[in-house]
């Protein structure tokens, strides 16, 4: 219930501070370290290259939170991906088709929110259900499949979002017959592969650019019957930021197609895995790529 009263609060509070910035730009990003490096590598090439000061407004929450701040005008970009803005923003049926999915994003942004969908990034962050290495190897489980055989022993722990949106747990659990051992459980994200590791749940659901999948030895389960659609990773920008400042869009299709899922995974485990500097992991990301 308290949850429930927080969401309508926090959106008269984005709707009540909204407005327009005057020769500044800012970025936004949601409550994850992948988006806080998409976000400080966005505010770096910006800033290169616009010369307009950014303002950064990280952790913002999740999708629903970050949309509704970029309606209000509180943000002017931030990076979501195609699948969520399919599911979570349209509240649409999933597909498989990339390229589909992305022009179809496009589209109804554009005539519902006047928002730019940009060129996508590059890489794929998809939902991935992770469990612990050894385990896999011991029941030679490689797809969810396969798993559903041993969920009833299993016990799942999940993100709030991931719950509740329509490419989430409901049509997961329906594609797949999952049966847990208790009702899932419900937590932030950065808790999933702690609580994993130190063996409080099973099977978690993961995004599949995670640094530390590889870095703890966890195992991703092939998702064989494809229930998740693709999740290109597209910069969100205010109709009206781009129409003011035209650079913005220029410098930004400087970033398409740029940052692979090797790129995005190893950024995110030289943050979580390393514990560096997220500005200086962007910088040096971009300075590797020509892009400062």
């Amino acid at each position: 219930m308290l949850r429930t009263l927080l969401i309508p609060l926090c959106c008269a509070i984005l709707v009540g501070c909204g407005g327009v910035h005057k020769n500044r730009l800012v970025v936004g990003t949601k409550n994850f370290t992948e988006q806080a490096i998409l976000g400080e590598l966005l505010a770096q090439h910006l800033e290169a290259h616009t010369h307009w000061p950014v303002d950064r407004r990280f952790y913002l929450a999740g999708s629903y939170i970050c949309h509704q701040a970029i309606l209000a005008g509180r943000i002017d970009l931030y990076v979501e991906y195609t699948g969520t803005a399919l599911g979570a923003i349209l509240k649409q049926s999933p597909s498989n088709d990339p390229l589909q999915v992305y022009e179809h994003v496009k589209r109804e942004y554009a005539q519902r929110f006047q928002l730019v969908v940009e060129e996508p990034l590059g890489f794929d962050n998809t939902f991935a259900l992770v469990m612990r290495g050894p385990e896999a190897r011991r029941l030679h489980v490689q797809t969810i499949s396969q798993a559903a055989r041993f969920a009833p022993q299993w016990r799942a722990g999940f993100g709030y979002e991931f719950m509740e949106r329509l490419d989430g747990y409901q049509g997961l659990v329906r594609t797949y017959g999952l049966r847990f051992a208790a009702p899932p459980r419900i937590m932030d994200l950065g808790l999933l592969y702690r609580v994993l590791l130190e063996k409080e749940v099973d099977l978690v659901a993961g995004n599949s650019t995670d640094g530390l999948i590889a870095a703890r030895d966890l195992a991703v389960l092939e998702d064989d019957q494809h229930y998740f659609p693709p999740y290109q990773a597209v910069p969100i920008v205010r109709q009206e930021t781009i129409t003011r400042y035209p650079e913005v869009g220029t410098a930004l299709e400087q970033l398409a197609g740029k940052i692979s899922d090797q790129d995005m995974r190893r950024m995110n485990y030289s943050v979580d895995g390393e514990h560096k500097d997220i500005q200086e992991v962007a910088r040096e990301f971009l300075r590797s790529k020509h892009l400062d």
